[in-house]
């Protein structure tokens, strides 16, 4: 298998949807009363954490990149 960079945004992403379907399964088998509103502030802020980390991930492997590109040319 090849081997891929870690994305802590796509992995903080896929646990809150996670979390959200998990907490919509107790409510269909009965095991929770779950109103549909208090899932969707969940995801959505979810997603908005996923984003941010994402963008922060990126920007500290962009500079990285450009310090090691920077360092090579000297």
């Amino acid at each position: 298998m090849r081997r891929h960079e870690f994305q802590p945004g796509r992995l903080i992403a896929g646990l809150v949807l996670v979390a959200a379907g998990v907490l919509y399964l107790l409510d269909a088998a009965g095991e929770t009363d779950l109103a549909w509103f208090a899932v969707i502030p969940m995801a959505m802020g979810g997603l908005a954490l996923a984003a941010l980390v994402g963008l922060v991930t990126y920007a500290v492997r962009r500079d990285r990149r450009d310090q090691i590109s920077a360092s090579s040319e000297k």
